[in-house]
């Protein structure tokens, strides 16, 4: 049995009708006899929608419980059971009830599917999971059930459920999607008319691509080589002049007057990288085009006009937009120029236009790479075994006749010698001058500058002929010796920094003094600005007087519109401003990794204070009410005229009142300090002390006899807040007696491990599973059936809290046996033995 197939109605919003079309297909279908099955639609509430089950077979659903409610999700096992030709799945994005079949509804539907199940199913273009980002930021809210677009891509069939932003606001305001109570609140935020107009144009454009993806699918598959004008597609053709800018307004003007029109910019380079535009220059072309909302395209090939059609026709392109030939008019004996030839053989699918700039006629201007690289000292004497090897060769050859045979040889290794040396020019000059000097010394008439024997003429020829040859390829394969050294040495750096990217290592100040030792500057500075009007600033600098603006820099490497790498020390040639490129690259990538690690610190300083400032309102919630409540009670019945107190009496209920009021005064105290804390203006006061000194103190909240301590004496000391410690103790001892059985005594242990001191509070109550052991010390959080007016849920959340901002743990454990039990652990104090134990101590070891 094959795959199934899935069609998709997509829609920009909930109400747009999706399942309302839905069903509709599903009613065609069996009208054709089709065997087709509701596996889940939820028609919320809404009438016409619910109209359209009817007549429709419904597959039961499977009833889940979870958290004390009762829900309802598709019964995947129902459906693969009753195999239906179809099954209609509403909202494919839905995420199930735990303890389901599977997690996402999607992947249920994929079950079907690979069982040979068609699948029929809905989703708003918001849940769609790479344009999360995007609908958060035009509708604020955040989607948190989504769907991977591979899964939606996949899809057999996707049909777009489209309606004006007008219409489905009529629709809202009808009733027709809402309940009436909830009609004015989704018309004033979600539904807002830029809300819904911004998710229909991207669930346009997304439905688009899909099918420019078929399109292109379509094309690859039947090889069509022909251009379908479905859209227009402008290529620019880049050659790195100036002119670039022009021809890139002149296209993005061009595509402004069609509908869905698409730029792409393309720089066609030669495959032996011998001649190389300006990177400056491409760069500032590239971000241009990107800013029109286009796209740039780098391309190699050594045919630029073949290359230029094959770019275009591969990505369908309907127009090509070209400037006008920079040669000069007896530069075209060479050729027709490429603009003449991509016109010729663009065939009348694509349309060619030559735009006109400053810049026509007045050269090509484009930096060539001439040389050989081979330095200084090697051209020096190729140059002086160029022009002195013939002389030395001239006067050896007059003391000794060999024949001009043997004569041309001899002058033409000395010109060979002289291309190895020096490369291409010393090895021209010295055929042309050892070409002279046999003419003059050994070819008849002799002494002069005429050649009598035809013969001669032609050996004279070859020889200046072979001797142009061999430099020429020797200085070839010199420069493609530079050129793959230079390339080795790029790929080194690039992959120096692929590696620190991916690790996360190299720092800001670092990366810039590799900059500078790489390329050999005195400094190099980091530079941005906030706006083009603003001043630079330095984010960071590595070697002395480092640049303070791009213009006075030796070399300044854009990066975007407000950031610059300025480089000082000389002046780099254009072959170097490549691997600068992806060097100033790799340094706003660490700039902005910095930051956002600053960002990061801040946002974990805001968290830790959110953190205490949950633990100070449920101090006030858990500990003030206790005391207040006492003592306004022994207040109230001291002033009470009705009872008459005896001194007994009396002098209790002013013990219970002085009691309370010493319990506030020390909790409030400790307020103070968090609440000083929290602003960060005092840190938790951490001193050495003992906790027998303070655990008890810790147990005034609670009855008597309701719990047994244990903290033996020869614990060593721990490092805390006292004050700290006791408020989270007793807050974990009234939690254990709370949910302790009548008669159980909650134990309170102590013991020491290496350098930590554990404290366990262990009940026999009815414990936590493992997954809610976490769970319970987030704030209100009150497990099981705990009745409401027992507290609000924040004892733990207040425990945990002051224990971590003491630099110690909290965690939740199983009571064997049954039950649970808090593990407090803090760090011990690791005291120096006094001098009567240390001597003992040495005397031991000495003996």
């Amino acid at each position: 049995m094959g795959r199934g197939k899935l069609r998709i109605y997509l829609g920009a919003a909930p109400g747009v009708g999706k399942t309302y079309a839905m069903l509709s297909e599903a009613h065609r279908r069996v009208e054709r006899g089709t065997d087709c099955v509701v596996a889940f639609v939820e028609h919320h509430d809404r009438p016409r929608t619910e109209v359209m089950l009817h007549g429709l077979e419904q597959v039961p659903r499977r009833q889940l419980g979870h958290r004390g409610g009762a829900f309802t999700e598709m019964d995947v096992e129902a459906v693969l059971h009753r195999a239906p030709a179809v099954a209609l799945v509403d909202e494919l994005a839905h995420t199930n009830v735990p303890g389901s079949r599977n997690d996402k509804r999607w992947q249920d539907v994929e079950e079907l599917l690979a069982a040979g199940i068609d699948v029929v199913s809905t989703v708003n273009i918001q849940h769609l999971e790479s344009l999360g980002d995007v609908v958060e930021s035009i509708t604020g809210v955040r989607q948190r059930e989504t769907v991977p677009d591979e899964v939606v891509r996949r899809a057999d069939q996707i049909e777009l459920v489209d309606m004006s932003p007008p219409a489905l606001r009529r629709r809202m305001a009808h009733g027709n999607i809402y309940k009436p109570d909830k009609v004015d609140a989704a018309l004033s935020n979600y539904f807002r008319p830029g809300n819904l107009t911004a998710l229909r144009e991207l669930a346009l454009l997304w439905v688009a691509d899909r099918a420019d993806e078929y399109l292109t699918e379509y094309r690859s598959e039947h090889r069509v080589s022909r251009i379908w004008g479905s859209r227009e597609r402008i290529v620019v053709g880049l050659t790195g002049g100036p002119e670039g800018r022009t021809l890139i307004r002149r296209a993005a003007r061009l595509a402004e007057k069609g509908a869905g029109g698409e730029v792409l910019a393309v720089y066609i380079a030669r495959s032996d990288g011998l001649t190389s535009a300006s990177p400056k220059e491409l760069a500032v072309q590239r971000t241009l085009v990107e800013d029109l909302g286009g796209t740039f395209h780098h391309v190699v090939g050594d045919d630029i006009p073949a290359s230029l059609l094959d770019f275009a026709r591969g990505v369908n392109a309907t127009q090509i937009v070209l400037g006008s030939s920079r040669r000069k008019t007896w530069q075209y004996v060479f050729g027709p120029g490429v603009g003449t030839t991509v016109a010729r053989e663009s065939g009348p699918d694509l349309d060619v236009h030559i735009v006109t700039h400053e810049e026509v006629a007045k050269g090509r201007g484009l930096p060539v790479a001439r040389g050989a690289r081979l330095g200084r000292c090697r051209i020096i004497w190729g140059w002086a075994v160029g022009i002195g090897g013939p002389l030395v060769m001239a006067v050896l050859l007059n003391t000794i006749d060999l024949g001009l045979a043997n004569d041309m040889l001899l002058f033409l290794s000395v010109t060979v010698a002289a291309a190895l040396l020096g490369g291409l020019l010393p090895a021209l000059a010295s055929a042309a001058f050892g070409s002279l000097l046999l003419n003059y010394f050994y070819t008849p008439p002799l002494h002069r500058l005429t050649v009598a024997d035809p013969k001669n003429i032609v050996a004279i020829v070859i020889f200046v002929g072979v001797a142009v040859s061999v430099a020429s390829v020797v200085d070839l394969a010199a420069r493609r010796t530079h050129q793959a050294a230079r390339l080795r040495a790029e790929s080194e750096i690039l992959s120096f920094l692929a590696g620190s990217v991916l690790r996360g290592e190299t720092s800001l100040e670092a990366l810039l003094e590799r900059v500078r030792e790489t390329f050999g500057m005195e400094s190099v500075a980091l530079l941005e600005r906030a706006g083009d009007v603003e001043p630079w600033t330095c984010a960071g600098s590595a070697g002395p007087d480092p640049a303070t603006r791009p213009e006075d820099a030796d070399v300044d490497m854009p990066v975007g519109d407000h950031m610059a790498l300025a480089l000082s020390g000389r002046v780099l040639p254009a072959s170097d401003r490549r691997v600068l490129a992806a060097f100033a690259a790799q340094a706003v990538v660490v700039l902005d990794r910095q930051r956002l690690q600053h960002e990061a610190d801040q946002a974990k300083e805001l968290a830790e204070g959110n953190r205490i400032r949950t633990a100070l309102l449920a101090a006030v919630s858990h500990d003030l009410r206790t005391p207040l409540a006492g003592i306004k009670a022994a207040v109230s019945s001291l002033r009470s005229d009705d009872v008459a107190w005896s001194e007994e009496d009396q002098a209790e209920l002013l013990e219970g009142i002085e009691d309370g009021a010493d319990r506030l005064d020390h909790l409030v105290g400790n307020l103070l300090d968090m609440s000083r804390l929290q602003t960060g203006t005092v840190t938790p006061l951490i001193r050495e002390i003992d906790l027998d000194e303070v655990v008890p103190m810790a147990l005034g909240g609670v009855p008597e006899d309701s719990v047994e301590l244990d903290v033996p004496e020869s614990l060593p000391m721990v490092a805390v807040d006292a004050g700290l410690l006791e408020r989270a103790m007793a807050n974990l001892v009234e939690n254990a007696v709370k949910y302790s059985p009548v008669g159980e005594r909650v134990l309170v242990a102590a013991s020491a491990m290496a350098d930590r001191v554990e404290v366990r509070v262990v009940d026999r109550g009815p414990g936590v599973p493992d997954d809610a052991k976490d769970r319970i010390f987030a704030p209100f959080q009150r497990y099981g059936d705990a009745p409401r007016g027992t507290g609000v849920g924040l004892g733990l959340a207040v425990a945990r809290g002051f224990t971590e901002a003491m630099g110690g743990t909290l965690n939740a454990e199983d009571t064997p046996g049954g039950g649970l039990t808090m593990v407090l652990t803090v760090r011990a104090v690791q005291r120096r033995p006094e001098p009567a134990a240390r001597s003992a101590v040495a005397e031991r070891q000495a003996s």
